[in-house]
C-alpha cells in the first residue's frame, strides 16, 4: 500500500465506516416485521450493494488490487443493482398489493449480467486478467457502465419520486402521509447528494478525455470523489436505521 498521510487512512477509516454501517444495517432489513416485506427486502439489498461497492473504492484507492491481483473483479461492485433496488423499494412500499411480472424482468438483467461477468472474470487467471484492456470491460465495469450507472440513478430516481407524489394524492390515513414525507426525503436529499457525485465522475471523465489529464491522481480530488460516493451509503444507511427505529409507526405492520 505504500506510504500514507494520516488523512489517508482517515479517509478509509470513514469509509470502512461507511461499509460495516450499510451492510449491519441491509442484513436487519431482511427479519424486519414492520412495513412491506418485499419493500424490506429490496432495501436490504440495495445497502448490502452500496456497502460492498463501497468497499470495492476502498480496495481501488489502496492498492488492494494491485497487491494482491487474484482479488481482481472480486465481485462486490453493484453499480448497477443501486437504482433498480431503490426503485423497487419506493414502489412495493406504496403499493404492497403490487406483484412482479415477467415485464419486470428487464430492469433485472443489466445487474444481473454485472454480477455474471465479474464473478467470471474473478474466475480467470491472473495472467489472463493482466493483458485484457478497459474497452473489454464494458458495458459492466468503465466508461460505459459509469454512463448507464449515472442515466439508470437519475431515471429510477425519478420514476420512484413519481410513484411518491402520484400516491400522495391518493392520502386517507395520516400514518400514509408520514410515509411519503419519508420516501419524499429519501429521495429529495439521494438526488442532491447523486448530483454532487456525479459532477465528480463527470469532472474526471472530461478531465481525461478532453484535457487528458487524471484527475485520479489529484489526491484532494480523488479523496473527496470517493466521499461523494460514500456520502450516498452513509445517507441510505441512516435513513434506514431510522426506519429500522421507527418503522412500525411510519410503515405500518407487516405485510407481504
Amino acid at each position: 500500500m505504500g506510504d500514507h498521510s494520516i488523512y489517508f487512512y482517515l479517509l478509509v477509516a470513514v469509509m470502512l465506516a461507511g461499509v460495516l454501517h450499510c451492510v449491519s444495517v441491509g442484513f436487519l432489513f431482511f427479519f424486519k416485521r414492520s412495513g412491506v416485506k418485499r419493500a424490506n427486502y429490496f432495501f436490504g439489498i440495495l445497502l448490502i450493494a452500496i456497502g460492498l461497492t463501497l468497499l470495492h473504492n476502498i480496495f481501488i484507492i489502496s492498492g488492494i488490487y494491485e497487491s494482491y491481483p487474484r482479488l481482481k473483479f472480486l465481485p462486490i461492485y453493484f453499480t448497477l443493482t443501486l437504482p433498480v433496488a431503490l426503485f423497487y423499494y419506493v414502489k412495493l412500499t406504496l403499493y404492497p398489493a403490487y406483484r412482479l411480472r415477467t415485464s419486470d424482468i428487464k430492469h433485472f438483467l443489466l445487474p444481473v449480467f454485472q454480477f455474471l461477468f465479474f464473478a467470471g472474470m474473478f474466475l480467470m487467471s491472473v495472467e489472463f486478467k493482466s493483458k485484457i484492456d478497459r474497452h473489454f470491460y464494458n458495458p459492466f465495469y468503465g466508461a460505459f457502465e459509469q454512463f448507464l450507472y449515472l442515466v439508470g440513478f437519475f431515471a429510477y430516481m425519478y420514476f420512484a419520486y413519481r410513484y411518491i407524489m402520484q400516491r400522495q394524492k391518493t392520502l386517507v390515513k395520516k400514518q400514509s402521509a408520514k410515509q411519503i414525507l419519508y420516501l419524499k426525503k429519501l429521495i429529495q436529499i439521494l438526488f442532491v447528494l447523486f448530483l454532487i457525485h456525479t459532477a465528480f465522475i463527470v469532472g474526471d471523465f472530461a478531465g481525461y478525455e478532453l484535457l487528458n489529464i487524471s484527475l485520479r491522481t489529484v489526491k484532494p480530488y480523488a479523496a473527496l470523489g470517493a466521499l461523494s460516493f460514500a456520502a450516498l451509503a452513509y445517507w441510505l444507511g441512516t435513513y434506514g436505521f431510522q426506519v429500522l427505529l421507527w418503522g412500525r409507526r411510519t410503515f405500518g405492520r407487516g405485510k407481504k
